[in-house]
């Protein structure tokens, strides 16, 4: 295949992939995030406390990822669902695409193409409309440009600079993009020792400017500390994509870590020590959090493309770029088009019970309600002040606490909490060991059931 179609073909098959599949829309806090933007686009405002929940009234709330959630709420009301699905899916594509330009520098088309794959792996998983995805094309062309920085010999360009303030100012992750500056500037002051002041000063300098970068938020130095607080919780491990991985069945990192072994195994290609440290930092991150693959699958291409391309064989390339870009450009243009075409309708997911939502009556979503952490986002999307959501950091360790203790499930806590806050109802998954509790006790009758949610509600007639 022509080293110009690889960029073409990786980005068209992750649009394909993103506009088709409905999994980008199976997450509750995409919900939340558009509930947020459409919030800050109406008051002109970004959020500093919480206007949503009913058990944290007011709480402080650090709004990090507001840009993503305002182009995302603009999105929707362009387009819907539809329009949020292509906005999610064209980022998705343009980091693949720079992706594979970037890996074209050291890898010819084949082995490209194969390390592509394995990108695309370990980011399938965490296809969703939600910020993350939205800061990829940023995220990739900072670590790009650091390891072609590192292979030119060079400190990276002053012009990543606004880089990182667009990327603070989309998602939390731009944390680990200046942390992976220390090891390369490490690096770069080894390979040349004789010239350490000069190194350290220019690669110091950068660092220096890009953490000033990242302070230019609605935040300020509270974003730059959020992500090592929330990281600190040690609460996460009960939510889903804080979890380890799980390799009980055949998962994408199992597979890219098999092919990336066979390939090191066999073709010979030795990263520098400090790379290696790099490369066991990174997979220490994706083994222990399910949502750091993601990262793991753009920053290792990058990592192992020009000790990999040394060890391949030379091949001949063949550049016909207008006529791919043209051929590419108008093929995702359709694409896009298509899909906005169909407006999306959404149905009952684990994470939307919009069935039994409509089943509750209006008199009762006013009551405070105890609600499933996966059903957060959708009730305040329609506009019912949930218990808790996804916004683990504004609830804090000590409320997540509780929330586990009373779904364990433990009666007296259960009782204690319903009390103090006054819980006129609750919508919970099937599996949720609440359901059981509450079907036992007397004053709780089931109000509405299906595969996705259960509704309980106080008895007629019985003392609360």
């Amino acid at each position: 295949m022509p080293s110009a179609a690889v960029p073409w073909v990786a980005a068209i098959a992750m649009l394909a992939l993103a506009l088709s599949s409905p999994g980008v829309l199976n997450d509750g806090d995409s919900f939340l995030h558009l509930a947020t933007g459409e919030w800050m686009i109406s008051h002109r405002a970004v959020l500093h406390t919480d206007p949503f929940s009913f058990s944290r009234p007011n709480a402080p709330w650090l709004s990090h990822e507001w840009l993503a959630e305002i182009l995302m709420a603009e999105a929707f009301r362009l387009q819907g669902w539809a329009g949020v699905v292509a906005l999610t899916a064209l980022a998705a594509a343009l980091a693949l695409f720079q992706l594979a330009r970037h890996l074209g520098r050291w890898l010819p088309p084949g082995a490209n193409l194969f390390v592509l794959l394995l990108a695309g792996v370990c980011v399938a998983p965490g296809l969703l409309a939600r910020p993350h995805i939205l800061a990829l094309p940023v995220f990739e062309a900072w670590v790009a440009e650091l390891f072609v920085a590192r292979s030119l010999g060079r400190a990276p360009s002053w012009f990543l600079l606004p880089l990182m303030c667009l990327w603070a100012n989309l998602h939390g992750g731009f944390i680990l993009g200046l942390l992976l500056v220390v090891p390369l500037t490490l690096e770069a002051i080894l390979a040349a020792p004789a010239a350490w002041r000069a190194v350290l000063a220019r690669w110091g300098g950068f660092l220096l400017a890009a953490v000033g970068a990242a302070l230019l938020t609605p935040h300020g130095l509270a974003g730059l500390v959020f992500s090592f607080e929330l990281m600190g919780m040690p609460e996460l491990s009960a939510i889903g994509e804080w979890r380890p991985a799980d390799f009980g069945t055949l998962q994408p990192q199992e597979l890219a870590l098999i092919a990336g072994l066979y390939v090191a195994l066999t073709r010979g290609a030795r990263l520098p020590r400090l790379r290696v440290f790099i490369l066991l930092g990174l997979l220490h991150m994706a083994l222990q959090h399910t949502r750091q693959q993601m990262f793991a699958g753009v920053i290792v291409p990058l990592l192992i493309a020009e000790p990999l391309g040394a060890a391949l064989p030379a091949s001949r390339h063949e550049h016909h770029p207008r006529r791919w870009s043209a051929a590419g450009a108008a093929l995702a243009v359709a694409l896009v088009a298509l899909r906005l075409q169909f407006p999306i309708i959404r149905t009952d997911s684990p994470s939307a019970p919009i069935r039994a939502v409509q089943h509750v009556p209006p008199a009762l979503t006013a009551q405070p309600v105890f609600n499933d952490y996966f059903f957060g986002g959708y009730l305040i999307f329609v506009h019912i002040r949930p218990f808790i959501d996804g916004r683990a950091d504004m609830y804090g360790s000590a409320f997540l606490r509780q929330y586990l203790t009373i779904t364990r499930p433990d009666k007296v806590a259960l009782e204690t909490a319903f009390r103090t806050y006054g819980i006129g109802w609750t919508i919970l998954m099937p599996s949720n060991p609440a359901v059981g509790l509450l079907d036992a006790l007397p004053h709780w009758c089931r109000l509405y059931a299906d595969g996705v949610a259960v509704v309980h509600a106080r008895c007629a007639g019985r003392p609360k």
